[in-house]
């Protein structure tokens, strides 16, 4: 079986346009979802976070009415509480061998778009994977921390990749909205990458080689189960 690094944000709030903080972290039904789907197929999933710092979940993910009703919301709250053990003590990014994983996930939340979109050490471990042809699947906002594997000389190492993003329509219309600070499918236009969207809240899913990418929320499972596709060969 597979051993798959899942790459979680460590933080807590994101710096909005107006300059106040907003409460996040990473997106329940992301973590959960993708974390559970890829387990239950047999494979080995360690977490890891800048620092090794305990991630925190934003608290509306939780909420019945983001989870997608009450069972859900405390369907998550659940599975949240089982593997509190690995969120609390999780790998650090410096500290992690790409070499020893088959593949790297990174759910999102709006989390990343405070420390991952600009880790060092993940940037690294990013270039190094898709280097070695490793299996790399962000999805909604974790492709903000794809924005970190630029070269010594500022070159992106996914310009020109096919990929998805949680879209500005999403953003403006259902996330952070116009008091966004940056918006992760402009940012990666911008730095070339090819950015496919689909119609909001759908679930989509891009795959361009060893990089999968899903669009949003509903996109959780499908991207996990395209993990499990492209590590079964």
């Amino acid at each position: 079986m597979a051993s798959i690094l899942m790459v979680v944000s460590a933080a807590d709030s994101l710096t909005m346009r107006d300059g106040s903080e907003h409460p996040t972290g990473y997106w329940a039904e992301e973590l959960v979802v993708s974390h559970q789907t890829l387990r239950n197929a047999g494979h080995t999933v360690h977490i890891a976070t800048p620092g090794g710092a305990k991630p925190t979940v934003d608290e509306v993910s939780l909420a019945a009415g983001s989870a997608g009703g009450q069972d859900r919301a405390d369907s998550f709250r659940s599975y949240l509480a089982g593997i509190d053990a690995e969120l609390s003590a999780p790998l650090a990014l410096a500290d992690v061998d790409p070499a020893g994983y088959d593949a790297v996930v990174l759910p999102g939340g709006h989390g990343p778009m405070a420390d991952l979109y600009r880790d060092a050490d993940l940037g690294k471990l990013l270039i190094a994977a898709n280097t070695a042809g490793k299996i790399i699947a962000p999805f909604c906002h974790g492709p903000a921390g794809l924005l970190s594997a630029t070269d010594d000389a500022g070159a992106f190492a996914f310009a020109g990749r096919r990929l998805t993003v949680f879209t500005n329509e999403e953003e403006l219309g259902g996330g952070t909205g116009p008091n966004t600070p940056w918006f992760v499918e402009d940012v990666l236009k911008d730095k070339g990458a090819v950015v496919e969207n689909a119609a909001a809240w759908s679930s989509h899913v891009v795959r361009d080689g060893n990089l999968i990418s899903g669009q949003n929320p509903q996109s959780s499972e499908d991207v996990a189960q395209e993990v499990l596709k492209a590590l079964a060969g």
